[in-house]
């Protein structure tokens, strides 16, 4: 569960082994509590955030770098950020992307809004998210801190059950402008 994964969690340290139903509730729950609009990102919204302008498959350049801007698993030689599983959300020896944005990959897979579609062919085309398809999966993006390179890129994107949970998977939330 998300207040047992099974591995040492501190508060600073994302959320996992919540479903996106669980997400959901959250910013529900949120946005009640603030009077403020929040919502899981678009598949869109997501990916602009974690490029930051960029148009290689990560936001860094030199994948002997990945240790200084995300959480990996199964990163190049000599690339240890000392984190066995997740690392906490305010670390400060990691180098934020163009936005000023922490862990956008690695660390954990997010869920999004999106229902499961194989590709983009038809889908929403002002970033919004695509609301049909296969809802009963949602989209998640990011890589997690136990995949490897192959996975910790800007395009990766799954697709799980909405009532799947496991200690790879977390979320991000986007606050809707008034």
């Amino acid at each position: 569960s998300w207040r047992s994964p099974g591995f040492a969690q501190t508060g600073k340290d994302p959320v996992v082994c919540v479903s996106w139903e669980d997400a959901q509730r959250f910013v529900r729950w949120l946005s009640q509590i603030t009077k403020t609009s929040y919502r899981l990102p678009s598949e869109a919204e997501w990916e602009y955030a974690a490029r930051a302008s960029t148009t290689g498959p990560r936001y860094w350049d030199q994948l002997l770098d990945t240790c200084r801007y995300a959480n990996v698993d199964h990163a190049p030689p000599n690339c240890d950020d000392g984190y066995e599983k997740t690392a906490p959300a305010d670390r400060q020896d990691l180098v934020p992307n163009a936005f000023g944005l922490y862990d956008m990959l690695g660390n954990v897979l997010e869920w999004t809004a999106d229902c499961a579609n194989g590709g983009y062919s038809g889908g929403p085309v002002k970033g919004e998210a695509w609301i049909a398809g296969n809802c009963a999966s949602k989209m998640a993006r990011g890589g997690a801190w136990i995949h490897g390179l192959r996975e910790i890129r800007s395009a990766y994107r799954v697709s799980f059950s909405q009532e799947f949970r496991a200690t790879m998977v977390g979320f991000r939330v986007a606050r809707t402008s008034p």
